[in-house]
Order: structure tokens, then C-alpha cells, then sequence
């Protein structure tokens, strides 16, 4: 370890930042290091003071419901008497309206999905930044969005005629033509019923645009379908993901400093514009690289351009975590998120600087999400936060913009208050019923056993809790000014139930949605074409909230008697769910894939799936539903199931048999049987201990 200042910072990290992240920022690196120390200094006591509120409300509640059995539910007022008496809940904010200014239009102004991505991964790094724009003929064509597959071998004419009049019939919906529909458009420029929605010409490309979103007509006579069309469509590109998360977080495995390097160094080369990734495909080698803008011309000949990207966040671990990458003068671990936020703005300073090829805030400000924060105390450390880093790095104030993760209990019970202490910098709010509801477990685990997993979503608190986070969000002026979203759809391979039942989404008002891949935000898309999000934002402004003793309604179990076959598949559900994220975690550092669930259904997992589940069974155990012999015996039986899901991947390590020796599966009964004493019922300290241990293991070969 280098010592800077008082405190320790691991070699790697310390030759990435003064070799590559400080030249051509302006900073010099004893000015950087005297800082970044005295960041540190100032910050990680209070940042240890607010763990420590969270652990003591944590034994107050418990206190309670132990000795107040039911009556959370049999009294509500009392209940939320408690609260305010502990400080859970603070009194509500008079009215105001957010101050932050300076944000790209991706997030004020403009409606379509967000994409979020593991930043250690390069590939998926590099289609999340490339995904502002996507083919709506291979979206449908590659997908379940249009009933059957592809015929085997070449090209499918008969689906791809599906595929056509499904983008035609989209184009009468979002751009209609004057007269007739476009399944009779014979070419030319089109005749719009609203003209104004021509908005420009790449070549014989034609740009529309509907909802302030871009729809591209392809046209070329050469191409195998444009050939057959008779306007020459080759395709219909859609502006698509407006914006990306480059996550440093729940998608990620990241418990050492060349882990965090490797992050970081992405997150560079998308900041400089020159992050590239080779690998294999189909047999050949591809180089991926960011796209450029896009080129166009308007009606009166003037030239212009359209971001070729999506406008990028990146996402900063919480409080919770430490890190050894840094050690404090006393030899502890050092705030994890208080690295993250000082690291990646200073990578950041190359795109406020220009020193790259592209751009990504054409308004001068850099994204922050930040998640996991419990309640208004903890977004105003943030905030403060985020100033001594401006102050550090020589920025003006508020050029730090923050996202704030609306998926703690704590913080959905106060989110005017929170808001408010980030009412300058705030581009964002979000709900994430996974970790959301994990949270909701474990405040409440002494209340009661809870309804199963897959009855969560149908409980009092949830609706409360979507509704709350839109008109909450439009009370404080969110709109026209940040972004409010709603969570992930996790299944990548079920786009037609996506089309279906994601329109759910921009029709509540909210300005963005989480998709997993690419092809997913070219469909989701066309939801931000179907509704006017800004207009429904309007019209849900009058709305008060959804009343907070419904957000505050517990979701147990009361007088349920479940049979013994409810009981096993219910641990046998969540039991499959954590192994199969885990043994790709532990063994493989894998933070986030398409893991077949336990009807063999690829979702896009990532750590919050583990805290849900954990803590439900945990709940069940210690109210005596199951007993641990019986989450034992749903572990193995598990584990057989996850391996013979594996069998293909070589790198794979068998847990069945094994699972005395098997880290991977040593951690996820930890996750479980050690549940009630995470804090808040966070997965990563056992994570990041197992993994620690697998690639020891792996270094020495034990």
C-alpha cells in the first residue's frame, strides 16, 4: 500500500489514477491525493455514524414488533406513531420544486428506456452505449414479440412479412400518412397527416419524429428486403435507449482493487470515447467500439446531428460497503461509495473537458446514481458528499448530478424529504421492488411470517409504493427537469409478454423504464410512442399521494395455513434462484446474466434476486414455517437442479456432492442462515467474503 496523505491506497489503484485518469484533466496528482485523503477524513465518520442509525432503528422495530405482536397491523395508527417516535418517519417537507438545472435532454425532456449494465463487463458496456438506436425489423424478427422462430438456415420471407406489416402498422399508429397506410407507401417523401414529424434526410433515409423520439426509414433499393418493398424500406430504426447506468453495484463483482481498476477503466473508456472491446463471433473476430453521432439534414438544408449514444449514468455503491483498496490512518477499510464518487468524476473530467472524440453530457454535468440510501439524513451525506467533491476536483456546484434509488423502505416512507436535500443536484428516482421488497422483509421480520414471493407483488404496499414514487416525484417538479423510472423486466427472452405488460409503465407517468437488453429498448420504445408520458405526467399532477398507511401495511401471512407442497416449492423456488446467481458470483465473478430460473426461464439476475430471497426464507425459519432442516434439504435438492442447468459452461463447478467444500454454496446457505444479522438484509459483506475466499482458493489451487 501507497500512502497519500494519511491514508493507504493500493498500488494498481494508484498507478490507474496518476497514469491514466489524471493527464489531461488539469489536476495534478499531489493536489488530487491531498484531497482525495482529506475526503476521506471528513467524511467516514459520518459515514459510519448513519450505519450505525440504521442498526439502532434496525433493534428498535424489532423490539417492537416482539413486543407488540400484530399490532402493526391491528393498529396502524400506532404503528406509525412508533415510527415518527424512533425517527423513522420525518414530518413532510413544505411544498417545493427541485432547482437542478443543466440536464440533458435524455433525462428532462425526453420519454424511452434505460438500460443498466455491468461496468466490469466491456461488451455489454459497449451495446449499452451503442443501444440509443435500434433495428425494429430484427427486434421483432429475432424475438417472441411476433409469434413462432425463424426458419432455420436463411432468410425467412414469411416472417419477415410479419415482421414488416407489424413495423408498418406501428408507423400508421406514431406517423400516420396523410392518406393510406404505409403497407401501400410506394416511396418518396411521405406525405404526413402532421408534417412538422419530417424532421429531416440521411442520404435517401428519411427521420421522423413522434413524442420527441426518432424513427429512421431505411431506404435502399439493393438491400434483400428493401429490394422487395415498393418504397425500397430496408428497415425502421428506432431512438431507443435514451440512457444507460454503467453499474458499479448490484451487477457487479467487485471486492478488491483490480476488480475496481477494471471498472474504472471502462467507465474511462467510455468517458474518453475510446473503449473497445475484441471477441469472437460466429467463428470471426469483432471490434466493437462506440458509435458516432448520427448525420442529418433538415428540410431547409441546414446540417445537422443526433447523439449516437445513450447518455450514460454511472451507478456508485451505497454506504454500506467497504473497500481494502483503500485503508484509514487507523488500518480500517474505507467507505466503498466515498472511492466511487471521488474515482469516477474524476474519470469523468475528460468528457466536461472534451479530451475525447464524443460526448456524453452536451449540458456539462455528470450522472451519479446513487443507491441503497436509507431515508433524508443519508441523501443529504450524499449531496454533501458530492459538494467536497466538486470542491476537490474544482467544479462548480451542482455540475455532480445525483440519481436517487427509491428502494429502501425508509426512503419511500420519506421521499419528498429525501428529494429535498438533493433538490439542487436531482435528475432522478427510481423503484426497485427486489431490493424494495427485501428491505420490506427484514424491517418487519419479527412481525410475522410474510406472504410468498410471488404474492408480493399483489400486496397493499407495493401499489402504494409505484404510485407514491410518480406523484411524490411530480409534486416536487420532477418533470421537465429529471427523470422519474420503474424497475427492470428480467426476462430477455419473453419480449411478447414484455410488449404486453411494460406499456403498464410510461402510462403511469413514468419518463423511463429498465429493459435488459438492447432489443428489449427498441420494443420498449415503441410503448413511449403508444403513450404521451408528458401528457399523462400532467394529467397525474393534481394527484395527492397514495396514502402512507398503505406504503406502511406489512405483508404477512395472517391465518394461512399453507400445505407442506406449498411450503417446499416455495424454498425450492427461492432456494434455485439463490444458487443459480450465487455459483456464477462466487466461483466465476459473474455479477449479473441470464440465469435460468426454476422452470428454466433466463432472467437477468443480480444481487438484489439474493436479498429477497434469502431474507423470505429466513423469515419462514425463524416463524417456524420450515425449519432449517428443511431449507437444508431445499438446498441440495437445488443445487442437483442448478449444476445439470450448468452442464454446458466448462468453467462450471459442481455444488451437488460437493457442498461441504463448495464455496459457492457455503455462501448461499450463509445468505440464508445468517440473514437476520446482515445489515437491512444485505447480501454483499457474505458475497464479498465467499469471493475473497473462492479466488484465494483459485490463486493457490486448494
Amino acid at each position: 500500500m501507497i500512502e497519500k496523505g494519511g491514508v493507504r491506497v493500493d498500488p494498481q489503484l494508484v498507478r490507474f489514477v496518476d497514469e491514466q485518469v489524471l493527464p489531461g484533466t488539469g489536476l495534478a496528482a499531489a493536489t488530487f491525493w491531498s484531497g482525495f485523503a482529506e475526503v476521506f477524513t471528513r467524511f467516514t465518520p459520518r459515514n459510519r455514524a448513519l450505519l450505525r442509525t440504521r442498526d439502532h432503528l434496525q433493534a428498535r422495530i424489532d423490539a417492537w414488533h416482539q413486543a407488540e405482536s400484530g399490532r402493526a397491523i391491528g393498529d396502524p395508527a400506532a404503528y406509525t406513531h412508533f415510527l415518527e417516535q424512533i425517527g423513522y418517519l420525518v414530518p413532510e417537507p413544505a411544498p417545493f420544486t427541485i432547482s437542478t438545472d443543466n440536464v440533458d435532454a435524455e433525462l428532462a425532456t425526453l420519454a424511452g428506456p434505460q438500460l443498466v449494465v455491468p461496468a466490469l463487463n466491456a461488451r455489454f458496456v459497449l451495446n449499452a452505449a451503442n443501444a440509443r438506436w435500434g433495428s425494429l425489423y430484427d427486434a421483432l424478427y429475432g424475438t417472441d414479440a411476433i409469434p413462432g422462430t425463424p426458419a432455420s438456415g436463411s432468410y425467412d420471407a414469411e416472417r419477415g412479412a410479419k415482421v414488416i406489416a407489424w413495423a408498418k402498422a406501428f408507423l400508421d399508429d406514431a406517423v400516420p400518412l396523410a392518406q393510406g397506410r404505409w403497407q401501400d407507401w410506394a416511396g418518396g417523401p411521405p406525405d404526413l397527416r402532421d408534417p412538422s414529424q419530417l424532421v429531416g434526410r440521411a442520404g435517401d433515409n428519411y427521420l421522423l419524429r413522434h413524442n420527441g423520439l426518432h424513427i429512421e426509414l431505411v431506404i435502399d433499393a439493393n438491400h434483400p428486403i428493401g429490394k422487395s418493398d415498393p418504397a425500397n424500406l430496408a428497415d425502421v430504426i428506432l431512438e431507443s435507449a435514451l440512457s444507460a447506468i454503467i453499474d458499479l453495484e448490484d451487477s457487479v463483482a467487485a471486492v478488491d482493487a483490480a476488480d475496481k481498476v477494471a471498472a474504472y477503466t471502462n467507465w474511462l473508456g467510455l468517458m474518453k470515447g475510446d473503449l473497445e472491446d475484441i471477441f469472437e463471433k460466429n467463428g470471426a473476430l469483432v471490434t466493437r467500439r462506440l458509435n458516432p453521432d448520427r448525420m442529418y439534414q433538415a428540410a431547409d438544408g441546414r446540417a445537422f446531428t443526433l447523439p449516437g449514444r445513450s447518455l450514460l449514468f454511472v451507478r456508485n455503491v451505497g454506504h454500506l460497503m467497504t473497500t481494502p483498496a483503500v485503508l484509514l490512518a487507523d488500518g480500517t477499510e474505507a467507505p466503498e461509495g466515498i472511492l466511487d464518487g471521488i474515482v469516477t468524476t474524476a474519470i469523468a473530467l475528460h468528457d466536461l473537458r472534451r479530451n475525447g472524440r464524443l460526448v456524453n453530457s452536451r449540458k456539462g454535468s455528470i450522472y451519479i446514481v446513487k443507491p441503497k440510501m436509507h431515508g433524508p439524513e443519508e441523501a443529504a451525506f450524499a449531496n454533501d458528499l458530492f459538494d467536497a467533491i466538486e470542491d476537490m476536483l474544482g467544479l462548480d456546484r451542482h455540475v455532480l448530478k445525483i440519481g436517487v434509488m427509491d428502494e429502501e423502505r425508509r426512503t419511500s416512507a420519506n421521499l419528498a424529504a429525501c428529494i429535498e436535500a438533493v433538490r439542487g443536484r436531482i435528475v432522478f428516482i427510481n423503484t426497485g421492488f427486489l431490493d424494495r421488497t427485501g428491505d420490506e422483509i427484514h424491517t418487519s421480520m419479527h412481525a410475522g411470517p410474510m406472504v410468498r414471493k410471488g404474492g408480493m407483488k399483489a400486496s397493499t404496499w407495493i401499489a402504494a409504493y409505484e404510485d407514491r414514487n410518480v406523484q411524490i416525484g411530480l409534486a416536487c417538479g420532477l418533470s421537465g427537469k429529471a427523470q422519474i423510472g420503474k424497475g427492470m423486466w428480467a426476462a430477455p427472452d419473453r419480449m411478447a409478454d414484455m410488449l404486453q405488460q411494460k406499456v403498464a409503465h410510461p402510462a403511469t407517468g413514468a419518463n423511463t423504464a429498465w429493459v435488459p437488453s438492447p432489443t428489449a429498448a427498441t420494443l420498449h420504445a415503441t410503448h413511449y410512442h403508444a403513450i404521451d408520458v408528458f401528457a399523462r405526467q400532467h394529467e397525474r399532477r393534481t394527484e395527492g399521494p397514495a396514502a402512507l398507511e398503505s406504503l406502511l401495511t406489512l405483508p404477512l401471512a395472517r391465518g394461512v395455513n399453507w400445505s407442506e407442497q406449498d411450503i417446499r416449492d416455495e424454498l425450492d423456488n427461492n432456494a434455485q434462484g439463490i444458487l443459480g446467481y450465487v455459483v456464477r458470483w462466487i466461483d466465476q465473478g459473474v455479477g449479473c446474466s441470464k440465469v435460468p430460473d426454476i422452470h428454466d426461464v433466463g432472467l437477468m439476475e443480480d444481487r438484489a434476486t439474493l436479498r429477497i430471497s434469502s431474507q423470505h426464507m429466513a423469515n419462514w425459519m425463524l416463524h417456524g414455517v420450515c425449519s432449517p432442516a428443511d431449507v437444508d434439504a431445499a438446498l441440495q435438492r437445488m443445487a442437483a437442479k442448478v449444476d445439470a442447468q450448468n452442464a454446458g459452461d466448462p468453467a462450471y463447478r459442481p455444488m451437488s456432492g460437493h457442498e461441504a467444500h463448495s464455496v459457492a454454496f457455503q455462501a448461499a446457505r450463509a445468505l440464508i442462515f445468517e440473514g437476520l444479522q446482515q445489515p437491512n438484509g444485505y447480501t454483499e459483506p457474505l458475497l464479498h467474503r465467499f469471493r475473497k475466499k473462492a479466488k484465494t482458493e483459485n490463486v493457490f489451487g486448494e
